[in-house]
């Protein structure tokens, strides 16, 4: 019993931290920081991505850290559903006023369209949340990890390992069921990557 209870202990530390380091506000942010990596200028247009990174993630992760601080959030994965949907319109918001900082700034069409990739996931999380409680981190890592390989190329292949890993993590710590996970995969690799490909496709045309 000793063994398995320390067995148990080890699983769920290794579990938290990839939870952790591969929450949706960390995953994205390098995702926005990267994504001029393909157009002219980089990496002095690094900066776009920083700046969406800022409407993107931060500022909406400054302002659930602060729901949980005043109790109105039970947690910063947002655990209980019900409390999903305004905490994700409130990251709706947020960057829809990146969009328009961005487009005033002059951002590459890149950073734009990674943004609306994942305004569009973040409009189907809301909508869905709800009722379901799909993973917000599953959908995050293979959304990037799908993207990142039509970016760079099949030498990124093995970021897809990072999709099986976090979605055993949540499933672990009892956040999600193994059929959320696998949705939230699936829309994030499938849905949010093929709005990007297919916005993308249009800006190279």
């Amino acid at each position: 019993m000793a063994i398995n209870g320390s067995t148990l202990r080890a699983k769920n530390k290794a579990a938290r931290w990839v939870t952790e380091a591969f929450q949706p506000p960390v995953v994205v942010s390098i995702q926005l920081l990267i994504s001029p990596i393909t157009q002219p200028g980089f990496p002095g247009t690094v900066g776009y991505g920083a700046l969406a990174a800022l409407f993107v993630c931060v500022l909406p992760l400054f302002l659930l850290l602060m729901l949980v601080r005043l109790g109105k959030v039970t947690d910063h994965h947002v655990s209980d559903r019900r409390q999903r949907a305004p905490v994700l319109l409130m990251a709706l918001a947020s960057i829809l006023a990146g969009l328009l900082v961005l487009a005033t700034a002059g951002a590459p069409q890149s950073v734009v369209v990674m943004v609306l990739a994942v305004v569009a996931g973040v409009v189907v999380l809301a909508a869905v949340s709800p009722f379901w409680k799909i993973s917000g981190h599953a959908a995050a890592m293979s959304s990037a990890a799908v993207i990142s390989v039509l970016m760079l190329g099949p030498a990124w292949l093995p970021l897809l390992l990072l999709v099986p890993a976090v979605g055993w993590s949540r499933v672990v710590l009892r956040a999600h069921t193994v059929a959320q996970v696998v949705a939230g995969s699936l829309f994030g690799g499938v849905v949010m990557a093929g709005i990007w490909f297919a916005l993308q496709a249009r800006m190279v045309a």
